[in-house]
């Protein structure tokens, strides 16, 4: 759903997060949809690996977007921004800017008034923080009034009401997202073990000791290995039901996972080295054009 050709969202190379398109062709069945899908993930304690700018939480909750929220989703304009306000020459004469925003649908540049007669209004050293305060208003929240709240409407159906007042936005995002602190300590206090396997076999004391020698980037390939996700739970990784299964003996195939159930099938491998060669094989190469 945040594929661009679709045309639902826009995505930012700077900040690498996803915004509503104010020029997405689908109706708002689509980001209603979408909404469920949020508010089901709460429901049912699933991850989603999702990449949305603070204010989106902060609209679910009923906040009022402001330029520090702009820098998230848009660091560039949020720049130009605080440069114009922060400016301290004349800044009719050297920003020749009015009341208008430019934005392009379908290849072609169109402008929009940000208040009646807008296209003949300066922008001056007086009116400068209205004038940002109006645009940030109409790319927050105008523009995609009705995607935005089709999104809303679709989250609040499945788990609105009373408890959700309860969370702040950061909270929202972390219910959803998941914690991006990863604690592979307390997963392995927590992890069971099962068809001939327990916590001191060599196997798991093997794959323990693979497992906490890796960067945090390999750690974040492993747990999206074995989980979907590369983020723990919001009580972190220590919540989780974690499943070490043998898959057989010592034999050249790579260890598997389901990712549905946390369940991660590994060989009685002879030794580390060879456990290491494997695991990493298999967490590397488990999407793309590797395995599948």
């Amino acid at each position: 759903m945040f594929d661009l050709n679709y045309g639902m969202f826009t995505h930012d190379e700077e900040s690498h997060c996803f915004w509503f398109s104010a020029t997405a062709l689908e109706n708002a069945r689509e980001f209603n949809l979408i909404g469920k899908v949020f508010g089901l993930a709460i429901y049912n304690s699933v991850i989603l690996d999702v990449h949305f700018p603070m204010v989106v939480y902060k609209k679910l909750m009923g906040c009022k977007p402001s330029l520090e929220d702009l820098e998230d989703c848009n660091p560039q304009l949020a720049r130009g921004f605080k440069m114009l306000l922060e400016f301290d020459g004349d800044v009719e004469e050297t920003f020749a800017r009015s009341f208008v925003v430019s934005y392009e649908e379908y290849g072609t540049v169109k402008t929009l008034a940000l208040k009646p007669g807008g296209d003949d209004i300066a922008v001056t050293n007086d009116s400068r923080h209205e004038y940002v305060e109006l645009y940030i208003k109409y790319l927050l929240e105008d523009s995609i009034a009705q995607q935005f709240g089709a999104f809303a409407e679709g989250f609040h159906e499945v788990c609105g009401g009373p408890a959700l007042r309860m969370f702040i936005p950061e909270e929202l995002e972390l219910l959803i997202c998941g914690n991006p602190s990863l604690d592979f300590h307390a997963l392995e206090e927590v992890t069971s073990t099962e068809d001939g396997y327990s916590r001191d076999h060599p196997v798991i004391v093997n794959f323990w000791t693979v497992v906490h020698s890796m960067t945090l980037e390999e750690k974040k390939k492993l747990l999206f290995f074995c989980t979907g996700s590369d983020r723990s739970p919001i009580r972190g990784l220590g919540s989780m039901t974690f499943i070490i299964s043998r898959n057989g003996p010592d034999s050249d195939r790579l260890p598997t996972a389901h990712t549905c159930f946390n369940h991660l099938l590994l060989p009685e491998y002879r030794d580390m080295n060879k456990l290491r060669r494997c695991l990493m094989t298999a967490i590397i190469n488990s999407e793309g054009f590797g395995l599948m």
